[in-house]
C-alpha cells in the first residue's frame, strides 16, 4: 500500500504532465460553503407546509443535483417523516405540491442566497495561485445561475472567472459531461487539458465522461459518501494546496 507522501508525489507528478489549459471549479462545497443558506431557505418551505424541519445531515446529502433534485429530495423525506410520527400511510408529494414547494423555495432561496455561507479556507488564495499559473478559469455548478453569480459577487469571487455557468445554462446538469464539454468549447481548450475540480462524485462523473482529469476536495457534501472513494487524480483539504502540484 502507498503511503500518503508516495500517493502525493503520484498526483504532483501526474497533474504535471498534463500541460493544463484551464480549469473548471464547482461552487457548492468546493468554493463556498452553502449549507447553511440551504438549511434556512428549506425549512422556512417545509414550516409554510406544517412538515418537521430537516436536519443538515438530510440535507447535506440531497445538495449538488440541482434544486429541483434537492427539493424534491428533501420535501419527500419530511413527508415520510410526518407519516410515521403520526401513524398515518407513507405519502409523497404530487406534482403540483412539488411545484409549489419548488416555487416558496425559490424565494426563500433568493433572500438567504449568501447570507449564511462563507468561502471554504484558502479559496481566495488557491484561485489566485492558479490564475496567476496563466490558467483560464471557470465555473459550473448545477445552482440556478442568477443565485450563483450573485453568490460569486458577494464572496468576492466573480473575478476570477472568465466563465460561469448554472444549472439552467444547458439542456443537461453535471453528471451529465455536457456542461463541461460546451465550457471547453467556449473557453477553446481541449478536455485532456482541463482539470475539472470539484467536492462529489457527480463533477468526477461528469470530468470522467468528458474527457477531463479531475481533482476532488475532501470537505465538501458528496451525498454523505467518502469522497476518497470516488477516482481522481488528488484529493485535497485546501484549494490552495492544488497550484503547487501544478508546478514544474
Amino acid at each position: 500500500m502507498l503511503t500518503l507522501r508516495e500517493c502525493a508525489t503520484i498526483s504532483s507528478m501526474s497533474l504535471r504532465k498534463l500541460q493544463l489549459q484551464a480549469a473548471i471549479i464547482d461552487l457548492d462545497g468546493t468554493l463556498v460553503h452553502t449549507l447553511g443558506d440551504f438549511e434556512i431557505a428549506l425549512n422556512q418551505v417545509l414550516q409554510a407546509l406544517q412538515l418537521p424541519a430537516a436536519t443538515p445531515e438530510l440535507i447535506g446529502r440531497s445538495v449538488g443535483k440541482g434544486s429541483s433534485h434537492l427539493v424534491r429530495t428533501v420535501l419527500t423525506h419530511q413527508m415520510q417523516v410526518a407519516c410515521t410520527r403520526s401513524g398515518q400511510p407513507a405519502a409523497t408529494p404530487s406534482d403540483e405540491l412539488l411545484a409549489h414547494a419548488q416555487q416558496l423555495y425559490q424565494q426563500h432561496y433568493q433572500a438567504a442566497n449568501g447570507q449564511h455561507a462563507e468561502p471554504y479556507p484558502g479559496v481566495h488564495e488557491g484561485l489566485s495561485a492558479l490564475a496567476t499559473l496563466g490558467l483560464q478559469l471557470a465555473c459550473v455548478t448545477n445552482k440556478p445561475l442568477d443565485f450563483a453569480l450573485r453568490l460569486l459577487e458577494q464572496k468576492d469571487l466573480r473575478h476570477f472567472f472568465e466563465r460561469v455557468y448554472g444549472g439552467d445554462s444547458f439542456e443537461r446538469r453535471k453528471p451529465d459531461p455536457l456542461p463541461l464539454l460546451k465550457t471547453c468549447a467556449a473557453l477553446g481548450t481541449q478536455t485532456s487539458r482541463t482539470l475539472m475540480v470539484g467536492d462529489s462524485s457527480n463533477d468526477a462523473q461528469a470530468a470522467h465522461a468528458a474527457g477531463c482529469p479531475v481533482v476532488l476536495m475532501t470537505y465538501g457534501y458528496n451525498h454523505g459518501e467518502p469522497i476518497r472513494n470516488t477516482p481522481a487524480l488528488a484529493w485535497l483539504d485546501s484549494l490552495k494546496d492544488l497550484p503547487p502540484l501544478l508546478q514544474a
